[in-house]
């Protein structure tokens, strides 16, 4: 006799276009539903992910709470009691910190048979909420990575168990994100790009002051930043200073992630901090030559010198210099930005990152269920 399925219930603040939500709308729909039946609950049910989500058959739940310890949490917890109980979920599966902090310890004192949390960024981003977190991971069974740079974090700074971390890279529809079906000219002016939250942690003013170091030796070259966020003032005024304005191109946050990305001869990851970038992922998919901070998750995509370079977190003069090295090569661009699509064909494809996630709710469901 075939087992029932066993309805997961995926976790999260809500389902806006940030690369967590995405990677969580992505195994909602992609999870085998001969197996598993996936519902969605979210402490704010908005975002461009709800619609999408519902097209795909996905039963979306709403656990509205206006902050921790407050009656409006007290009433959430209830809600998400009920909701277990009612659709008899067998596993939970916090996608982000507060759907981490919310839901993990009440699903295991409601006794939810296995539950899980992911880290998707290296806690040094959320300071504050490293001690509550470290109290989650008690809670879960298991937590979910997705680099090898987090699951070192978590085990050297946090103290988890190496056999109680799970690494699933994120997964990207290369159906989707894939080269232009014409190869891009090659040009010693080339278009560099960077498609990012503009926040601090993003360094995108290591990567202006580098353009405008490049100018001095490719003065056709181009700078184009797509996205929106707290630094865009500032940003401007920095390229502005260095006398770059007139060559460097700010677009708003845009759904169109991937026609962007194919306009890109190279794209650029100057982060501070980054546990695996969906951007830089997608940008190797598209066929850009990729350049990136050696911090957290980037190594593990950009094998320097193989399927991109790498540079020092910060160091402007050094991201110049990689820069003028692929500005004055383009056959070096086009080899590298080849590596990186079947780079990411290899280890990030959509299908084997679900595929690993099932496996990781198989084994753990089997290895905790009975003990409960």
């Amino acid at each position: 006799m075939a087992e029932p399925r066993r309805a997961v219930l995926l976790v999260s603040l809500w389902l806006e276009g940030g690369g967590s939500e995405r990677q969580m709308a992505e195994v909602a729909k992609g999870l085998d539903r001969s197996r598993f039946e996936p519902h969605v609950g979210c402490l704010r049910l908005q975002g461009m992910r709800a619609e999408e989500l519902r097209s795909a058959g996905v039963p979306l739940v709403e656990f509205p709470m206006r902050g921790f310890l407050r009656w409006s949490h007290f009433r959430a917890v209830a809600a998400l009691g009920r909701y277990l109980k009612r659709h008899r979920i067998s596993i939970v599966h916090a996608f982000d910190v507060p759907g981490t902090l919310f839901s993990v310890i009440p699903a295991r004192l409601y006794g939810v048979p296995l539950v899980l949390a992911s880290q998707r960024a290296l806690r040094d981003l959320t300071p504050r909420h490293r001690p509550f977190l470290r109290l989650t991971d008690r809670f879960a069974h298991g937590i979910v990575v997705n680099s090898r740079a987090v699951a070192r974090d978590l085990a050297g700074r946090d103290g988890v168990a190496e056999d109680r971390i799970h690494l699933c890279y994120n997964g990207l529809d290369t159906s989707v994100f894939h080269p232009p079906a014409e190869a891009r000219p090659e040009s010693r002016d080339p278009v560099i790009g960077v498609v990012a939250v503009l926040r601090p942690e993003k360094s995108i003013q290591t990567l202006i002051q580098a353009f405008a170091q490049l100018r001095e030796t490719s003065p056709g070259a181009r700078l184009v930043i797509v996205g929106s966020g707290p630094m865009e003032g500032s940003l401007r005024e920095t390229a502005a200073r260095l006398g770059a304005a007139d060559s460097c191109r700010f677009e708003p946050a845009s759904r169109e992630v991937a026609g962007w990305l194919r306009g890109f001869d190279i794209f650029v990851l100057p982060s501070l901090s980054e546990a695996m970038s969906n951007a830089l992922l997608e940008a190797m998919a598209c066929g850009c030559c990729a350049v990136a901070s050696r911090v957290g998750g980037n190594p593990e995509a950009v094998e320097d010198g193989v399927t991109g370079l790498l540079f020092e977190p910060g160091d402007a003069a050094g991201l110049a210099a990689r820069l003028r090295l692929l500005a004055g090569d383009p056959a070096l661009r086009r080899r590298l930005a080849s590596a990186g699509v079947e780079r990411v064909r290899e280890r990030f494809a959509l299908a084997a990152s679900i595929r690993r996630m099932e496996q990781i709710y198989d084994t753990l469901y089997e290895k905790h269920a009975h003990r409960g």
